[in-house]
């Protein structure tokens, strides 16, 4: 049996290259080759790096999905379902949407697919693929396969789970709505085996919230201490309150924090279900605590609800300014299918465009819905405002120099300052990227 896995791109325009700082490994893919049974060979196409060849022979194609790749995973799945293979999806947009994604593909798999994987195959091979897997939340004891990845370039980050979902129940977020506001952590001995086995000198923990379980990220700081690694993750601000964890974060070699501050209008904070970020205290001193930990900050800001108007992106890169954050992003908030934030805004009939990551023609910055105080391309250029003012290039400089006081490490100011050049090269690359260009799905 040959097995085709294949990642989408989110889209390309022409006659330029994908966006650099999207180039990551696909955890997933790696995930599902080990668990895949020797005796079927399997091929892989990363579509952002290469071009999928419609022709390579296989009996079965797998394809993950996200929402903002659903339309050309749909396009490319009619595409090998034309010339008779058979298709099976999963992902994150097929659970979020399992009824539209059935009409794309022979099989989907709903939920994570370590449960349900062997099984999937097993009935492809007698001919019994049935039409949907329900898989879990479990981790599997099987390592990654990285193997999958030969031949290709990714940027030089090796991505490990260390658990699943978050206990937080913010109102936009799809993994929350995808764990059903849950979280589950991964055997410490895996994660260790896996971190050993890592040829890069740099790790991007991928939870959503490594900080979900203290205990948890307690026992994963101190196995990591005599490993001498530096990674990066994302967590609660809440962390800068918690002065041990601070001390273990640092000596396990955490070097940046991915943290979602969202907002500085405490009413949107509320609409978010996110009003204990404010409720924690002085949110200016809890960056200090974490800055002084020798910490830097990935601080993420959603704009769009309903209580922001044009006056909110001054104070927020004024904000973000002032702390001299390692990076910041400055996107608007998108209604994920599943989220209460889509069936708010459907309900209030203020989508502009109820499946827009189908929509013909959207593009990557697009409004989908209505904002309350400011029109749609209000929102959209000013989001993209105050991208090109945090990376100007002065303020890289000044970040920069203040990631070397703060933590004065060759590798990390190096990382600084080339990826905050990076990401100011993109800004405009990304605006406006066709999303899903090429292939047309069927039947939407």
């Amino acid at each position: 049996m040959k097995l085709l896995f294949i990642l989408p791109a989110i889209g390309q325009k022409e006659h330029e290259k994908y966006i650099g700082t999207w180039q990551m490994e696909p955890l997933t893919v790696a995930t599902l080759k080990a668990l895949t049974p020797p005796d079927v060979e399997t091929l892989f196409f990363d579509d952002r790096i290469e071009a999928v060849d419609y022709g390579a022979e296989a009996d079965l194609v797998a394809i993950s999905v996200e929402t903002y790749t659903a339309r050309r995973a749909y396009g490319i799945a009619g595409e090998f379902r034309r010339r008779g293979v058979p298709v099976v999806m999963g992902g994150y947009h097929v659970t979020a949407a399992p009824e539209e994604a059935k009409t794309q593909a022979d099989s989907i798999i709903v939920g994570n697919a370590e449960g349900v994987w062997a099984r999937m195959l097993e009935d492809f091979k007698r001919g019994n693929l049935q039409a949907v897997y329900a898989g879990g939340t479990a981790f599997s004891h099987s390592l990654p396969d990285r193997t999958v990845y030969a031949g290709k370039k990714y940027l030089p980050l090796t991505l490990i789970e260390t658990g699943r979902g978050c206990p937080h129940r913010c109102e936009f977020c799809a993994v929350t709505a995808y764990y059903r506001a849950s979280y589950t952590p991964r055997g410490l001995d895996d994660v260790i085996r896996e971190v050993r086995q890592s040829k890069n000198r740099f790790i991007f923990f991928v939870d959503d919230n490594v900080s979900a379980q203290r205990e948890n990220l307690v026992n994963l700081c101190k196995a990591l201490i005599p490993l001498k690694i530096k990674w990066a993750g994302q967590a609660s601000l809440q962390i800068a309150n918690d002065d041990e964890l601070l001390r273990l974060l640092r000596q396990s070699g955490c070097r940046v924090l991915l943290i979602g501050f969202e907002s500085m209008d405490k009413r949107n904070l509320d609409q978010m279900k996110k009003s204990w970020n404010y409720r924690l205290g002085e949110r200016d001193e809890m960056v200090r605590k974490i800055h002084g930990a020798g910490i830097g900050i990935y601080a993420t800001f959603v704009f769009g609800f309903d209580f922001d108007d044009a006056g909110i992106f001054d104070d927020t890169v004024a904000f973000a300014m002032k702390h001299k954050f390692f990076f910041a992003a400055f996107n608007h908030m998108l209604p994920f299918p599943g989220t209460p934030s889509y069936a708010r805004l459907k309900q209030d009939g203020r989508l502009r465009y109820e499946r827009w990551w189908l929509k013909d023609g959207y593009r990557y910055g697009d409004i989908p819905y209505e904002p309350l105080a400011m029109d749609p391309e209000c929102l959209k250029n000013r989001c993209a405002a105050a991208r090109r003012a945090f990376f100007r290039p002065l303020s890289i400089l000044k970040r920069a120099c203040a990631a070397w006081l703060r933590n004065p490490d060759l590798l990390l100011s190096f990382l600084c300052l080339t990826q905050n050049i990076n990401l100011g090269k993109e800004v405009d690359r990304k605006l406006n990227l066709p999303v899903g260009d090429g292939l047309e799905p069927r039947g939407i």
